[in-house]
C-alpha cells in the first residue's frame, strides 16, 4: 500500500481552508490550561467541506469499503444478518436495497440490516487504538444513501474518509476509561458519529446543519458493555454496528428534514461533550480537531487477518503456526499469554472470542475456517472441542503491555507443552493488518477472494475489486451496488 510521504500530508495541509489551519493552534491552548477551545465550528467546517484527502488515504478508504463489502457478502447467511432482513423487510413498503442480498427495505431499515450483515461476525475492520469497529455503519450508511441520491464514487471516497475520522476520534477525546465508567461502549459511540458525518457529507449538509446532525447523533449515542455476554453475536452486532447506522443515518436525516438541535453541544456548558462523565482524567476534547485534515484515523484502522477478535489474532497466528510442527495427540498443554483484557478472550461466550476454543479447532483440524470459528453448535457440544479446551489456558502477560502514553499492543507468546518431546513455543508482536504493519492493497484484495469466491465466485469477487478500487472515478455507484445485492 502507498505510504503517505511528507509532500501528500503538507498538500493535504495546504489545499484546507483557513478554518482547517485553526484546531493545531486551539487545541495547544486547551491543553495548556488557559480557555476552553471550542471544537465545534472546525468539526463541522470538516465534515461538510473537507477537501480531498491525499492519494494515499484515498486507496486506504477505497480499501475499508472494499473489506466491508466483502465481509457483508460472508457473513449474509448467519444469524445476525437474516433476523436483520427479516425485521427490515417486516416494517413495511421500501426500494432501497440490503447489502448482501435482493431483500429491499426502507432507507433506514435498509442501512440497519446492511450494517447487521457486515457485523454478522468477526471480520470486518476495526480500529484498535478507539476500540470500534467503523466499517460496517459508515460504508453502508454512505453506499446506500449515494445510490439513492445519485452522488458519485468519489464522493463516497469523501464520506467514508469524514466518517472514519469521527468514529475514531470520538471515543479517543472522551477516554475509553470515561467511557466504561459512564457505562458507554466506545463501540456503539463512535460509528453513529461516524455514520452520522458520512450521511451529512454525502447529503450534502453545510456546517451549520452537521452541528445539529451532531447534535442528535449525541443523544442516540448508546451501547454497553453488556455485549461482552452476547452468545449468538446478534446484540454485539447491534452494538458495533445496526444501532450507530441507524441512529447516526437518521440523524442526517432528521436535520435534512428541518429538525434543529442543540448546535455546539460539543462546547456549551450543559452539552453532551462537556458532562462531568466525560470530562476526567484522559478527556481531550481538543483532539477532536487536533491536525485535522493532516492526520487520518484511516492510518490507525486494521484489518482482521482471521476470522476472529481483534485481540485473538496473534494467538491465532502463532497457532497455526506451531500446529504444523505438532501434532493434535501430542499436545499436553497449551499456554496463551496475552496484553490487555486477557479473561475476555479466555472467558467468552461467542466462538470467534473465545481462545480455548480457537486453539482446540485449529489443533483438530490443522486450520482455522470462517464456519468453524463462528459456530456455536461445535463449541457447545463437539465432544473432541470440549476435552482439548481442558488443555489450553490462557493468562495475561505484563511485559507484553505497552507502555503508559503509547499506543495499544496486540501480541501473544504461546507455548505447547507435548508428550514426551520438548516444548514449542511463538511469539507473535504484531498480526499483517494492524495499524503499525498495514496490509498491502494486495493482502487485502488477497483476503476479498477468500470471502467472497466461495459465496459468489471468482469472477464476481474480481469484479467487486476492480469496481471498489476504481470508485474515485465512477459517476455513480449503481453497479457496485447491484453486484453485492443478489
Amino acid at each position: 500500500m502507498q505510504q503517505i510521504s511528507r509532500r501528500d500530508a503538507l498538500a493535504g495541509a495546504l489545499a484546507g481552508s483557513a478554518a482547517l489551519a485553526l484546531p493545531a493552534r486551539a487545541a495547544q491552548t486547551e491543553t495548556n490550561g488557559t480557555v476552553p477551545v471550542a471544537v465545534t465550528p472546525a468539526l463541522t467546517d470538516y465534515i461538510a467541506n473537507a477537501p480531498p484527502a491525499p492519494p494515499a488515504i484515498r486507496e486506504r478508504a477505497r480499501l475499508h469499503i472494499l473489506d466491508t463489502l466483502a465481509s457483508i457478502i460472508a457473513c449474509r447467511d448467519l444469524e445476525a444478518a437474516t433476523l436483520a432482513r427479516a425485521y427490515a423487510a417486516a416494517q413495511g413498503g421500501g426500494a432501497v436495497p440490503i447489502l448482501g442480498s435482493s431483500a429491499r427495505a426502507g432507507m433506514v431499515d435498509a442501512i440497519f440490516a446492511s450494517a447487521m450483515t457486515a457485523h454478522g461476525a468477526e471480520i470486518n475492520d476495526f480500529i484498535p487504538s478507539a476500540y470500534v469497529q467503523p466499517g460496517p455503519s459508515i460504508v453502508s450508511a454512505a453506499l446506500l444513501l449515494a445510490q439513492a441520491r445519485g452522488t458519485s464514487g468519489r464522493q463516497v471516497v469523501d464520506a467514508v474518509t469524514v466518517g472514519y475520522e469521527l468514529a475514531g476520534r470520538i471515543p479517543k477525546a472522551i477516554g475509553t476509561g470515561n467511557l466504561m465508567r459512564a457505562g458507554l461502549a466506545n463501540h456503539g459511540v463512535g460509528p453513529v458519529f461516524g455514520t452520522g458525518a458520512a450521511a451529512a457529507r454525502i447529503l450534502a449538509l453545510d456546517p451549520g446543519k452537521v452541528a445539529h446532525v451532531l447534535s442528535y447523533c449525541a443523544e442516540q449515542a448508546s451501547g454497553s458493555w453488556q455485549w461482552m455476554l452476547d452468545v449468538r453475536h446478534v446484540e454485539k452486532a447491534f452494538v458495533f454496528a445496526g444501532m450507530g447506522a441507524r441512529n447516526g443515518v437518521q440523524a442526517a436525516l432528521m436535520v435534512e428534514a428541518g429538525f434543529t438541535g442543540v448546535p455546539d453541544a460539543f462546547d456549551v456548558e450543559g452539552g453532551w461533550l462537556r458532562s462531568a462523565a466525560f470530562t476526567s482524567e484522559g478527556a481531550n476534547r481538543a483532539y477532536l480537531i487536533e491536525q485535522l485534515g493532516t492526520r487520518f484515523e484511516l492510518t490507525e484502522s486494521a484489518f482482521k487477518r482471521y476470522p476472529s477478535g481483534g485481540p485473538t489474532q496473534p494467538a491465532v497466528e502463532a497457532l497455526l503456526a506451531l500446529r504444523q510442527q505438532v501434532k493434535p495427540g501430542d499436545v499436553e498443554h497449551i499456554r496463551i499469554a496475552m496484553p490487555g483484557r486477557w479473561q475476555a478472550f479466555r472467558d467468552a461466550r461467542m466462538p470467534a472470542l473465545n481462545l480455548p476454543y480457537l486453539a482446540s479447532i485449529i489443533m483438530l483440524d490443522g486450520k482455522l475456517d470462517f464456519v468453524a470459528a463462528q459456530s456455536l453448535e461445535r463449541m457447545n457440544d463437539d465432544p473432541a472441542v470440549a476435552a482439548f479446551r481442558q488443555k489450553v489456558e490462557v493468562v495475561h502477560d505484563p511485559a507484553q503491555e505497552a507502555a503508559k502514553g503509547q499506543p495499544r499492543t496486540e501480541s501473544a507468546r504461546v507455548t505447547i507443552t507435548r508428550r514426551g518431546k520438548p516444548a514449542l513455543e511463538k511469539y507473535v508482536p504484531f498480526v499483517r493488518g494492524f495499524p503499525s504493519h498495514p496490509m498491502s492493497r494486495a493482502d487485502v484484495e488477497a483476503k476479498a477472494h477468500e470471502l467472497v469466491d466461495p459465496v459468489f465466485g471468482r469472477g464476481v469477487a474480481d469484479e467487486l475489486i476492480e469496481r471498489t478500487i476504481a470508485l474515485d472515478d465512477a459517476a455513480n455507484v449503481d453497479a457496485l451496488v447491484a453486484l453485492v445485492c443478489r
